[in-house]
């Protein structure tokens, strides 16, 4: 198990909680939202949770949108968020609007995403002229079929 701290930014902020037990994500709570681009065909909306973390080194914060979603016409801007550990500021995610006006009255205090911790493994890369063989090889987009 690993500690996180977690800063309440505003008076209002939530902390996030699990639903059940052994759940993978913690969901985030809208403790502010802005909705922006107004002039363009697809407007967004940036929801600010009132917190700020400090995972530890080694870690990572991935935020994704909750299945509920569904019942919106929001969709994740960047599809998943990623809080790195030494970032301190507060956590936000930004949702566009799909097909409609729907979900422009989500509630302040609404579960919008979760955030899922994660170890990342110490990686180093190393040039090379030549990689070794697979399977696969350089097959891409629907190489294994339809």
């Amino acid at each position: 198990m690993i500690d996180i701290k977690v800063k309440k930014i505003t008076d209002t902020a939530k902390m996030p909680t699990r639903a059940y037990d052994g759940d993978a994500g913690w969901d985030l709570y809208v403790d502010s939202n802005h909705i922006f681009d107004d002039d363009k065909p697809t407007r967004k909306m940036l929801c600010k949770f009132g917190i700020a973390l400090e995972i530890p080194k080694g870690y990572v914060g991935l935020i994704f949108p909750r299945s509920s979603i569904y019942k919106t016409s929001l969709r994740l801007s960047n599809c998943v968020g990623v809080i790195d550990s030494g970032y301190r500021g507060e956590v936000k995610a930004v949702f566009d609007f799909i097909d409609s006006e729907q979900g422009i009255s989500w509630l302040v205090s609404g579960r919008a995403a979760q955030i899922v911790f994660m170890k990342i493994p110490d990686v180093q890369l190393i040039q090379a002229d030549e990689l070794s063989k697979s399977q696969r090889g350089e097959g891409g987009y629907g190489s294994s079929g339809s």
